[in-house]
């Protein structure tokens, strides 16, 4: 990320859907292996979403407490079910990526007070690890020989209140009472703010900040770049200004869609990469992407996951044709997003030991075999 000399790339992907491994179960994948362990049978060095828990700091920036998540009421190959933000949504049991959105508590001035600003006090105790956990945790942070890197929490500043209110809702907001849609980016971005500074006041290391706000779909942006330059902006800028201070100066955002428009937005308000660079029918390109906007632009992602279901030789070549941009630095290379049950096992392996001879230089990371 910083364009220095090392001996290979990063080796990651962006996990899978629940259905993904039991899929290739069926087609050979051994037993033992699950979305949290993935990486150790495929060779990689980690799978993101499966996750590493020493990646993380423990620490939480979202509500605190979670509503309740429950299963409220089943409808034979769907399920009702309230999540942790308190939307309740419409789920399919089976090849279900994204679940339907049934209804919100949040719909005004009166239900932000009661259901949801009180859950975003930076000072809770809970967001924190406690005694011992805390101290291991601040000791493993400021550990000079430490040997992977401790991502921080960046939170949402919008993809959170689109969530917790409703696309169409939050978008008549903007408009019908801004003063409100205001007031909930602001405490949001309080909360955030708080609980970074808690962990900075440390004093330790870490590497890099990660933000989610899947604000944008095919087409574009769900919030206009004028209201984002004037609302997410300034807020962004609270953030990353802090990180900087303390030598974070590697701040992704995990954003799907058309991102285009935005991104001279995102970078202006020191948001410097871009992940997971969904490809889309829009045909997003981190090739593109460092064309235009040079070295400033940090990229995660960019390889197509509908390239995996296809053939060898598609996947070998879009391995090689990124192959130059990972070298140059900056560019993180993974698939762009879960990689779906609709992927044969084999082509899937073929990515990884394809990935690790071209991107990783034929690094032995041991994978399993089947």
């Amino acid at each position: 990320m910083h364009y220095q000399p090392r001996d290979r790339a990063p080796l990651f992907d962006f996990n899978f859907w629940d259905e993904t491994i039991p899929e290739w179960k069926k087609q050979g994948l051994p037993g033992w292996v699950t979305q949290q362990n993935a990486a150790e049978f495929f060779g990689l060095d980690i799978s993101l979403a499966g996750g590493d828990g020493h990646w993380n700091t423990r620490c939480d920036v979202g509500l605190f407490p979670a509503f309740d998540d429950r299963i409220l009421e089943d409808r034979g190959d769907h399920e009702l079910m309230q999540q942790g933000d308190g939307v309740r949504v419409l789920r399919k049991k089976f090849m279900g990526s994204i679940p339907q959105h049934e209804s919100h508590l949040l719909v005004d001035q009166a239900s932000w007070e009661e259901h949801y600003k009180w859950r975003l006090d930076p000072k809770s105790s809970g967001r924190f690890p406690a005694g011992p956990e805390w101290e291991n945790l601040v000791h493993l942070w400021r550990d000079p020989q430490r040997d992977h890197p401790v991502i921080l929490p960046g939170g949402s500043l919008y993809g959170w209140l689109r969530n917790w209110m409703g696309v169409e809702n939050l978008s008549l907001l903007v408009y019908d009472d801004p003063d409100l849609f205001g007031e909930m980016v602001t405490t949001v971005t309080d909360c955030v703010v708080g609980v970074l500074e808690r962990i900075l006041a440390t004093g330790a290391r870490f590497e890099a900040c990660a933000m989610w706000e899947d604000m944008c779909y095919n087409a574009g942006p769900l919030l206009s770049p004028a209201h984002f330059r004037e609302f997410m902006v300034p807020n962004y800028k609270r953030i990353t200004a802090l990180l900087h201070r303390h030598g974070v100066d590697v701040v992704w955002v995990d954003c799907d869609g058309l991102v285009d428009s935005l991104l001279p937005l995102w970078l202006e308000g020191g948001v410097n990469c871009m992940f997971p660079i969904e490809v889309g029918t829009w045909g997003a390109d981190p090739v593109k992407f460092r064309k235009q906007y040079g070295r400033d632009l940090l990229l995660m992602g960019g390889f197509d996951k509908h390239i995996l279901a296809r053939s060898k030789e598609a996947i070998t070549g879009e391995i090689e044709r990124l192959a130059p941009l990972v070298e140059e630095g900056g560019f993180i290379p993974m698939p762009d997003h879960r990689v779906p049950p609709d992927v044969p096992l084999e082509n899937y392996i073929h990515y990884c030991e394809t990935a690790r001879r071209v991107w990783g230089k034929g690094i032995a990371l041991e994978p399993k075999t089947l």
